[in-house]
């Protein structure tokens, strides 16, 4: 019995290959051209994309001015609270000749100087994503603090308390605006 030589079996299998390589390599066609897309689904795919981007950068919009208006809204009462009742003990102290009169104007101005401070902060930190009708309503009520911290420097027994009442008048209804707009808990 013959056995079979191995390089010579492995010299026919390559040929074998080579010829089988040529053959399918000569009956493949070529395609002459660039490739493209398919116009129809490219626009498509465009449009799906562009929506979906204005989607998220909307979403994300919306996040910032819902977060925006709940920190400042949220810190307001609270905040500008200290103020009214830092005011409400000067007058007291005023209408009572109290000899904490003094003290209590010092300590009116100061507090609500810091309501004022703190607001604006809250409106600066918010980077433009409070609506613009409640940063006016922030900013009138920084203003009106401000503007009866002022007076409230003013004061002595003998000034007149006209001004005074007008400032205060214009703190309240400051105050009531921005609650009034803030949405409610």
């Amino acid at each position: 019995m013959k056995v079979l030589d191995p390089r010579g079996f492995g010299l026919v299998c390559a040929a074998a290959a080579v010829a089988t390589g040529l053959t399918v390599a000569g009956c493949a066609d070529r395609i002459e051209g660039t490739a493209n897309p398919n116009a129809t689904d490219l626009a498509s795919y465009k449009t799906e994309a562009a929506a979906s981007s204005a989607a998220a950068t909307s979403s994300r919009r919306a996040a910032a001015v819902a977060q925006a208006i709940t920190d400042n809204c949220a810190q307001f009462t609270t905040t500008t609270g200290a103020g009214v009742k830092a005011y409400n003990d000067f007058v007291d102290a005023h209408d009572s000749n109290s000899p904490e009169y003094a003290a209590k104007r010092e300590n009116a101005v100061t507090v609500l100087e810091d309501a004022a401070n703190k607001v604006q902060a809250g409106v600066d930190n918010a980077a433009g994503a409070l609506p613009e009708d409640l940063v006016a309503k922030f900013t009138e009520y920084v203003a009106a603090a401000r503007a009866l911290a002022a007076e409230t420097r003013k004061m002595s027994y003998t000034a007149q308390v006209g001004p005074l009442n007008d400032a205060s008048r214009r703190v309240n209804d400051a105050r009531n605006a921005v609650r009034d707009a803030c949405p409610k808990r």
